[in-house]
């Protein structure tokens, strides 16, 4: 279904969960940093640490649509936009001026999981909303924090591997950047089960940004250094599309890989018929974590971690998939349909 549709037949429904929010006293607010004495309509911070990667892009666009709907229903007057073009430094000074700026709520990826400590601190004490999601920092002075489990992520794409391998072979791993928590997660949660198979040889590893074209230069070096790779142990769609077709291009044969729910490489998936797996990390979490404010702002207890099941991707179900693939760009990620029925679902977790 596309997010335009979406919005639209989840509209009575969120309109009718945000009324019963409404109801909620401000003197009762019960969400970390939350004083109770903001009002609506609010001004919503957007801290992204880079806007480049379509999978950002992406991101951003169901953040500007959930906040149009919230717009619509009088709890938001704005978004207010930063990127910080991968420079952790530049992402603290503009969550800085957020805050002198005194917006509600800051919505956030951390380009480093321990550098926005001291800020975030101060916007916390401020009584500003902070729902960090994907790229999670290490202190606890955020509303809460939203986001599927990177460590379960590497080690079911790792157990793939082994699995697909038969327990022996040699591999090449492909990490996003480094510093990065979720790149960081992914691959730790492989290490158990790469120490436990002494028999799955790590040729080489290493780190590039979340696109094809880096990826695909990356690996193309890794080939040149190693004739012989068994499986390639990626933690990225973008990665997975980069190598698939750098082997293309060096003319050597696909074998084993893992990957997410990047557009590019669900369609080489289908075509050169591979022997893969996936998951994803949703898009729309951004548009979780605006809600997420806004509910936190109106009063309503939000929990500290929201978690987000990590869906599967394989032969089973990737036609699904696919048939939606015109809704999403051709360097985009094809991320599973979400409402609002399926927000209150998940904040209602315990």
């Amino acid at each position: 279904m596309k997010k335009s549709s979406l919005f639209a037949s989840a509209s009575v429904l969120g309109l009718g969960i945000l009324l019963n929010v409404l109801g909620a006293s401000h003197a009762d607010a019960a969400a970390n940093c939350i004083k109770g004495d903001r009002k609506a309509p609010y001004t919503l911070g957007w801290a992204n640490i880079y806007s480049v990667p379509t999978w950002m892009k992406q991101t951003q666009g169901t953040i500007e649509a959930e906040v149009e709907q919230l717009k619509k229903e009088g709890l938001v007057d704005k978004l207010v936009v930063t990127d910080a073009q991968g420079d952790s430094n530049v992402q603290i000074q503009q969550i800085q001026s957020m805050i002198d700026a005194n917006v509600d709520a800051i919505i956030l990826i951390a380009g480093s999981s321990t550098a926005p400590a001291r800020v975030l601190a101060d916007a916390c004490a401020k009584g500003i909303a902070i729902i960090n999601f994907d790229s999670l920092v290490d202190t606890n002075d955020v509303t809460a924090k939203v986001n599927t489990d990177s460590h379960q992520w590497g080690e079911q794409a790792t157990k793939f591997m082994i699995d697909a391998l038969g327990g022996k072979g040699k591999i090449i791993i492909l990490n996003g950047p480094a510093g990065v928590s979720v790149s960081d997660d992914r691959r730790a949660g492989g290490n158990d089960l790469l120490k436990a198979n002494p028999d799955i040889q790590i040729l080489a590893e290493t780190n590039t940004a979340y696109n094809v074209a880096p990826a695909q230069e990356a690996v193309t070096s890794l080939l040149f250094a190693n004739p012989e790779i068994d499986g390639i142990l990626s933690f990225g769609g973008a990665l997975s599309a980069g190598a698939v077709l750098a082997l293309d291009k060096q003319g050597r044969e696909q074998v084993p890989i893992t990957g997410e729910n990047a557009r590019q490489f669900l369609e080489l998936w289908k075509e050169k018929g591979l022997k893969s797996w996936a998951t994803m990390q949703p898009n729309w979490l951004g548009a979780f974590a605006a809600y997420t404010a806004v509910q936190a702002l109106e009063g309503k207890d939000v929990p500290a971690f929201v978690k987000v099941p990590l869906p599967i991707i394989d032969n089973s179900n990737i036609d699904e998939y696919l048939a939606r693939a015109k809704d999403f760009p051709a360097d985009g990620y094809i991320y599973s349909p979400y409402d609002r029925e399926l927000f209150a679902k998940l904040l209602a977790q315990k």
